[in-house]
C-alpha cells in the first residue's frame, strides 16, 4: 500500500515491509507468528498484549536486523553455511529430523539450539545459542558453536506501529523514536563472544573453534573497538572464531520477504580479538584521560 514513510521507521513486521497489506503478511500479523522459527513472536508490549513482529528497522548506517529470528531465514540457511563450512558437504538436520535419522550409520550434522531441541546449558550464566554436532555411525565425533546476535533498540516505535497496523491508502506514517543500543556491544557482545570462544577452545572435541553470525552494520561497530585490521587466519582451529555478517537483501514486492544476504567471511585467533578488545587500536590515552579529569575540576 502506498504511504507517505519516515526516514526514521521499522524497515520489516513480521518478516514483511511494514505497509504490506497482503494476506502472506497480514495473517501473521492476525496470529503473531514469526515465519523464520515458526513460533509465537516474542517481541510484545510491556504487559505483553501486544506481539510487536518486528524483525527490522533503520538506522544511520542503513536498514539493520534487530531480532535474531530474522537471521534463520529460509529454514535456517545461515546455519547450514557454518554447517558445510565447518564439516563439508554432508546432511544437516534439526533436532526434530535427527529423532527420525537418529540410527543412520551415515555421518550428518545435528544443530541444537533453542528452536531445535533446546540450547546447551553449562550454568546460570552461560548458555549456548547453538552447537552443530557432526555425528558419525551414531558416534559424536566432533562439533563447533554458533553465537547469533543482531543489536538491541532504545526508545519505541509505538506511534510508527501503530499506524502500520491501522494503515490507510495515502497516509502519513509518524516516524519512529527507536535508537541503537551499540553500548551493548562492547558491554555485553564483545565480552560474550570472547568467553565462549575460549570455553570452545578447551574442548579435545571442537575443532573449528566458533562461528559468530551478525549483521554487517553490527559487526562494523565491533571493528571500531578492535580494529579493522585484525590479522586474518585461514586455517580453522579450536582457538579461532569465525565470523560471517548479513545484510538484508534489496526491497521486494508486496507478499514477498527481502533476502538475507551474507556479506563477509573473516577468520582470526581468539587471543587477538581477546588483546584488542582489552587494549585496542580505539582506546583513549592516558592523556586524554588526565585532561578530562582536569576539565571536571576546572583546572
Amino acid at each position: 500500500m502506498k504511504v507517505d514513510r519516515p526516514i526514521k521507521d521499522i524497515v520489516e513486521i513480521f518478516g514483511y515491509a511494514p505497509n504490506d497489506t497482503s494476506d502472506e503478511c497480514r495473517s501473521l500479523w492476525r496470529i503473531g507468528a514469526c515465519p523464520f522459527v515458526q513460533i509465537p513472536c516474542n517481541k510484545k508490549n510491556h504487559d505483553s498484549t501486544i506481539t510487536y513482529g518486528t524483525c527490522s528497522v533503520t538506522s544511520p548506517y542503513g536498514d539493520c536486523i534487530i531480532c535474531p529470528n530474522r537471521l534463520y531465514v529460509n529454514q535456517f540457511e545461515t546455519l547450514k553455511t557454518v554447517a558445510q563450512d565447518a564439516f563439508g558437504d554432508i546432511p544437516f538436520y534439526t533436532y526434530s529430523e535427527y529423532v527420525e535419522h537418529r540410527r543412520d550409520r551415515d555421518s550428518f550434522v545435528v544443530a541444537l539450539g533453542m528452536h531445535s531441541g533446546h540450547e546447551i546449558n553449562l550454568n546460570r550464566s552461560c548458555s549456548m545459542d547453538w552447537v552443530l554436532a557432526k555425528i558419525v555411525n551414531q558416534h559424536l565425533v566432533e562439533y563447533t558453536g554458533v553465537e547469533v546476535q543482531s543489536i538491541d533498540i532504545t526508545g519505541n516505535y509505538r506511534d510508527n506501529w501503530y499506524a502500520y497496523k491501522n494503515i490507510k491508502e495515502g497516509a502519513t506514517i509518524p516516524k519512529s523514536e527507536h535508537g541503537m543500543n551499540w553500548a551493548n556491544v562492547h558491554k555485553r557482545l564483545i565480552p560474550q563472544i570472547i568467553r565462549k570462544s575460549l570455553i570452545y577452545s578447551r574442548s579435545t572435541l571442537v575443532n573449528n573453534g566458533l562461528y559468530f553470525i551478525v549483521p554487517e552494520i553490527v559487526y562494523t561497530k565491533f571493528e571500531e573497538i578492535i580494529g579493522a585490521d585484525i590479522p586474518l587466519v585461514t586455517e580453522k582451529a579450536s582457538d579461532v572464531i569465525t565470523i560471517h555478517t548479513y545484510q538484508l537483501g534489496p526491497n521486494v514486492t508486496e507478499g514477498k520477504m527481502r533476502e538475507v544476504e551474507l556479506v563477509r567471511q573473516l577468520r582470526f585467533k581468539m587471543q587477538e580479538f581477546s588483546n584488542r578488545f582489552v587494549s585496542g587500536p580505539t582506546l583513549p590515552s592516558a592523556t586524554e584521560l588526565d585532561n578530562a579529569v582536569k576539565k571536571a575540576l576546572g583546572l
